[in-house]
């Protein structure tokens, strides 16, 4: 009785009509396995391969941030009385472009926040380190700092970093009726910082030339984008720069040097790279002490790269070209494992679009397309680049696998109110599908820039540079 009660007890009923036993069962489902098995190898199904800003809204922080930015930057249509959608004919609405560019928008204080809300080392708890992207951000005499398209050189015998800019405190104007917005060349500027968040001012470092109109650095003309490397080998602090004038037809690389960090910096000499066209540009120097110049030429058409002479002040003759008829300007180039990467912007004036980072092997190429890097925030944050234009990544000594990302959210309206926009750009592991026309995986990393509204370093990441050189 006791046998029979636990073979009935162990029986699945399906139906009113019969029994199956368990063995019987677990033959069909192991059959039903190979099956389906079979079917997915004769008919495999296309891959979905999560993206990072995917998986990065799973964290409640980021979900939080995408729902506060959702909710500001609402551009949906509005409906007419009927419930209909607004009519064809009638103007369309401004897309997320328009409406950053449009300066009576609701949404104003959004991309360009109220001067109140300002980031003051004067005024900030000591506690308080975090950085706020896109507000005003005061020097330590609590003026707004003025070093747009520019970068930061690291000095680590007195391990402090020196940001080099343009100086954009003057009235926006435009030369003529369609000409782009300017300002008057004001010269180079040059702040000093220990943290990365107090920014001392140690004035114009490069300064215009006010009386000679023939003069490279005439007020009249265009200066952008300096950029400062030191020369180990000359103990010389070298810059170079976009030199223009007014109708942007110049397209003049300058360069100018000096044996401090703070100037005064003396103008050598300018002229076209290579004999191109040269307008936005940038400089990586190599661990081996080489150095490169990367810059937009051929109409905006292409990018050049080409190697300095060993005292930084001239080009070699050799020049590469990447990225041909893709239309890349703002180069920013940064080096993490041994390979090169570059962050570029399309070519839209003042007004922000997608960016792509790139990699390579070599400063040569070839130079591979890995698209977006911008995760965070909403699709309009993510395709504008956070509404900004890259200019430089900074690496940061005692981190290998976290960078900066250095921006300018660029105010047409009024240049000298352009904003900083400084991000955290993260090494996120391999690259988790190979290329298009591929069959390897790329040995590169997935390169993410992350939208925080604060954000601040990882507590102590200044004392890993001192244990490093104790």
């Amino acid at each position: 009785m006791m046998a029979k009660k636990l073979v009935k007890s162990s029986a699945i009923v399906f139906s009113a009509a019969g029994r199956c036993s368990v063995p019987a069962i677990v033959w069909s489902l192991a059959a039903w396995v190979l099956l389906i098995h079979a079917y997915t190898i004769l008919f495999p199904a296309k891959t979905t391969v999560t993206e990072p800003e995917t998986a990065l809204k799973r964290l409640p922080m980021y979900k939080k941030l995408e729902e506060i930015e959702d909710m500001a930057l609402d551009w949906t249509r509005k409906r007419a009385k009927n419930g209909h959608s607004t009519p064809k004919h009638r103007p369309r609405r401004n897309s997320a472009i328009d409406d950053f560019l449009n300066v009576s928008s609701p949404r104003r204080s959004i991309y360009f926040p109220d001067s109140s809300l300002a980031i003051d080392p004067l005024r900030r708890d000591a506690t308080d380190k975090y950085f706020y992207p896109g507000r005003v951000w005061h020097d330590t005499e609590a003026s707004p700092i003025q070093a747009h398209g520019g970068a930061v050189l690291y000095i680590p015998q007195t391990r402090t970093y020196y940001w080099y800019g343009e100086n954009k405190d003057g009235r926006t104007f435009q030369a003529y009726k369609r000409a782009t917005a300017r300002v008057d060349v004001i010269g180079v500027s040059c702040y000093s910082s220990k943290d990365l968040l107090s920014w001392k001012n140690e004035g114009i470092v490069l300064a215009a030339e006010k009386n000679n109109k023939t003069h490279d650095l005439y007020t009249g003309n265009v200066l952008e984008r300096p950029k400062v490397i030191y020369n180990d080998r000359t103990q010389q602090f070298v810059m170079w720069m976009h030199i223009d004038d007014a109708n942007y037809t110049k397209a003049f690389v300058g360069v100018a040097a000096s044996s401090s960090p703070i100037g005064p910096f003396h103008y050598i000499t300018g002229g076209r790279p290579h004999g191109f066209d040269s307008r936005d540009m940038t400089l990586f120097k190599d661990d081996d002490g080489q150095a490169y110049l990367v810059y937009s030429s051929e109409e905006n058409s292409v990018l050049h790269i080409g190697v300095l002479t060993d005292d930084y002040l001239d080009l070699k003759r050799v020049v590469r070209k990447m990225l041909v008829g893709q239309h890349r300007e703002a180069p920013a180039v940064f080096k993490y494992r041994g390979l090169y990467y570059m962050i570029t912007s399309g070519c839209t004036g003042w007004a922000p679009n997608t960016a792509l980072v790139h990699s390579a092997e070599s400063m040569f190429g070839p130079w591979d397309t890995l698209g977006n890097p911008c995760v965070g925030g909403n699709e309009d944050f993510r395709r504008t680049t956070f509404f900004s234009q890259g200019t430089f990544v900074l690496s940061l000594p005692g981190l290998h696998d976290m960078f900066i990302f250095m921006a300018d959210r660029w105010n047409p309206h009024n240049l000298s109110d352009s904003r900083y926009v400084w991000l955290p750009l993260t090494m996120d592991g391999p690259a988790d599908e190979p290329l298009e026309d591929d069959f390897e995986f790329p040995l590169w990393s997935r390169v993410s820039i992350h939208w925080h509204k604060k954000w601040k370093l990882p507590e102590g990441w200044d004392s890993l540079l001192s244990l490093q050189r104790s």
